[in-house]
């Protein structure tokens, strides 16, 4: 196995903190490392997400076309963080969301039936899925009542308290669509918090 490969195969297997020697052997049978360039799609509307995706290296932004043809964010994913539409996933029903490399980025990529398969022959596998799952439900239901409970300026302070690394990283376009708010008011937000 290339060194390069193997670099990869040992960060996704380092997160599997309950997998024995057998269960990870058996995963890494499974894994294949893809690269994508930036604005290059791990997927897009209405495919069937096939793999789970692990990122080694890069961002990925998730986000939805509304009614208006609005590219609405609802999400970024970074190093050492699945990259999933988890419900569509678990469900392998077509995706309503686009997954858009915005750095060139490196994914290792683990296939729906390999997961069954192991969640099947190993106990310590269904113990990981459902720690990715309350992660990924947590994530979601957060958001949710960010908007239901926080204002603007508390939603932006919470990202970058949360995401010191990704504040140089991602477009203020793209932040304040995550936000929910237009690009000058998040401009208004910066200038008076650096005022205060």
């Amino acid at each position: 196995m290339p060194q390069n490969i193997k670099k990869y195969f040992d960060l996704y297997l380092e997160q599997l903190t309950y997998s024995t020697k057998e269960e990870k052997k058996f995963i890494i049978k499974h894994l294949t490392v893809e690269t994508f360039n930036k604005g290059d799609y791990f997927l897009k509307f209405g495919e069937i997400q096939s793999d789970m995706g692990f990122v080694c290296e890069g961002l990925i932004r998730r986000f939805y076309i509304n009614e208006k043809g609005n590219k609405i964010t609802t999400g970024f994913t970074k190093e050492l963080e699945y990259v999933t539409d988890y419900p569509s996933f678990i469900r392998q029903i077509p995706t309503k969301y686009y997954l858009q490399c915005l750095e060139h980025t490196t994914i290792v990529r683990l296939p729906y039936p390999a997961i069954i398969e192991s969640y099947e022959k190993f106990k310590n596998s269904e113990m990981q899925g459902r720690l990715i799952a309350e992660k990924v439900l947590t994530i979601l239901n957060d958001r949710v009542e960010s908007f239901l409970f926080n204002t603007a300026e508390e939603r932006y302070l919470k990202f970058i308290n949360e995401n010191p690394d990704l504040i140089q990283r991602v477009s203020l376009t793209h932040l304040s669509s995550f936000i929910g708010i237009e690009r000058q008011s998040l401009s208004r937000i910066r200038n008076r918090i650096s005022k205060k």
